[in-house]
């Protein structure tokens, strides 16, 4: 008896969960209460898998949309079958294929447990007979899941009633116009854009309002109009100068943004960093700050992501960092830390001494237990080009130290690579700087540096604005959403 549902095209539909499938009935299995369909259609798309394969528990209710046709005698059977709580019930219904025409029964039987009939807009051999009757150019439209298109000789019931005549009067409204009465030209629209005169339409409306035409009351009192690239929005006037210095330097700056960045004498920067110290700002995150900003500037001119990414290990970028026993030394010292912790290749050149100052002391110590290589000797510095040299060689106070053999053979060094230099917080203008720089790094405030510093980027440090304060500088960060911003020289 199950060989008999072989080929039939069902409808089965597994809740809200799982959805509603369609295909033909490629096996019956009593014994383990199962039914599976080949060529299967999920929710109206077809399935990627070419069976599968329901249990009767997760069947809500089960639909037989065609039977396949015996060769001696042409027979129509509507059967519904329901399955409540895993009993399976069907109730089949024969009738005679006289007039190739099937009908349905307008009504389940009494066996039928919580179902109702689900209409039928339109049979399959109404839509058959019509495509027999439409030109050969004529498109049927339907859908995706539909038989009819895999199936063409079967048949299927057609409920008949004065409903389905007007379902069908629908259909015919719907999908009985004939394509060849639809143009092919194409809708012009810039035909039709041109029979419309704007200049006539907007000076009318200028008119109009001239004439006092355009609201109620003295022309005062309306709401003003405003162009396409008029703000709305009334806004204070925008003030570029906004950083005001008691001892300004000989140069100033000015942001991508406009605003004024004066510099400032060297003895006022060393104040603030004093006053800073002592509200709280220590050496030690000054350093840290520092370096995360000279690190962070280093990696995007060593080519940031496109240069940074795991696809480019055979490519990692090598920094050569020049630093002396200084505090300017131990700001290179942290950069190269934070450098070497993105994965960057860090040889750091810092000559020996006796005794060091604590802060480098720390440093030296944090950056001996990452993977950049530390060297004393010039010697041992890399023969061919290095991708970048970060210059912490000078020093703001102690400038004997040039005339040390170390400090020499370093420059030489620098200038002989050929690799492009930054220079962390160089010395003002006035000092002549052995190593030419492209690019250089000021902390807080710049000074007036000279034309050997190449161009100017300016880091916050993290100094509060009420240390501006004290030290007499009326203070607006310019820094916006970034912590490191280039400067242009007024």
């Amino acid at each position: 008896m199950a060989g008999d549902w072989l080929g039939s095209i069902v409808s089965i539909n597994c809740g809200d969960t799982l959805g509603v499938y369609q295909g033909c009935v490629s096996a019956v299995d009593q014994n383990n209460q199962t039914i599976s369909l080949m060529q299967p259609f999920h929710n109206g798309a077809k399935c990627l898998v070419p069976e599968v394969t329901f249990r009767a528990g997760d069947i809500v209710e089960l639909k037989i949309l065609e039977i396949p046709v015996d060769s001696g005698r042409q027979t129509n059977i509507s059967v519904t079958t329901d399955y409540v709580n895993g009993t399976a019930k069907q109730r089949p219904i024969e009738t005679s294929n006289a007039q190739n025409i099937p009908r349905r029964p307008d009504a389940r039987s009494n066996d039928s447990v919580g179902t109702s009939p689900q209409p039928c807009s339109k049979s399959y051999v109404d839509r058959h007979n019509e495509g027999l009757n439409q030109p050969k150019n004529f498109r049927r439209r339907h859908n995706s899941w539909s038989s009819s298109s895999r199936y063409p000789n079967q048949v299927t019931p057609k409920k008949s009633g004065p409903k389905n005549g007007q379902l069908k009067t629908r259909d015919d409204e719907c999908f009985g116009e004939d394509l060849e009465e639809i143009p092919d030209t194409d809708f012009d629209f810039e035909g039709n854009l041109a029979l419309f005169d704007k200049a006539a339409v907007f000076e009318e409306i200028d008119t109009h309002e001239r004439k006092g035409g355009g609201g109620t009351g003295a022309p005062s009192d309306r709401a003003p109009t405003y162009r396409h690239d008029e703000n709305i929005l009334e806004s204070e006037p925008i003030v570029y100068r906004r950083i005001i210095v008691p001892q300004p330097g000989s140069k100033e700056y000015c942001t991508d943004s406009g605003l004024v960045v004066p510099s400032i004498s060297y003895g006022l920067h060393k104040k603030l960093l004093s006053v800073a110290e002592k509200h709280g700002l220590s050496i030690e995150k000054r350093l840290e700050m520092s370096g995360v900003c000279a690190s962070q500037m280093a990696l995007t001119l060593l080519g940031g992501p496109n240069r940074l990414n795991p696809k480019n290990v055979h490519q990692r970028p090598t920094v050569a960092l020049l630093c002396g026993p200084h505090i300017k030394g131990a700001q290179g010292i942290s950069c190269g830390r934070h450098l070497a912790n993105h994965d960057v290749d860090i040889i750091l050149f810092l000559p020996n001494f006796v005794k060091m100052l604590e802060p480098v002391t720390n440093e030296l110590n944090l950056f001996c237990q990452t993977e950049g290589k530390q060297v004393s000797n010039v010697k041992d510095l890399p023969d061919c080009p290095v991708d970048l040299v970060i210059n912490c060689l000078d020093c703001h106070e102690n400038a004997f130290l040039r005339d040390q053999p170390w400090y020499r053979s370093a420059v030489d060094w620098a200038n002989q690579n050929r690799a492009p230099v930054l220079s962390i917080d160089p010395p003002v203008g006035d000092q002549e700087q052995g190593i030419h720089a492209k690019w250089s790094l000021e902390l807080g405030l710049p000074l007036a540096l000279g034309e050997q510093a190449g161009r100017v980027y300016l880091c916050d440090i993290g100094i509060p604005q009420k240390v501006f304060r004290e030290v007499g500088i009326s203070y607006h960060s310019p820094f916006g959403c970034k912590f490191v911003i280039p400067l242009h020289s007024m």
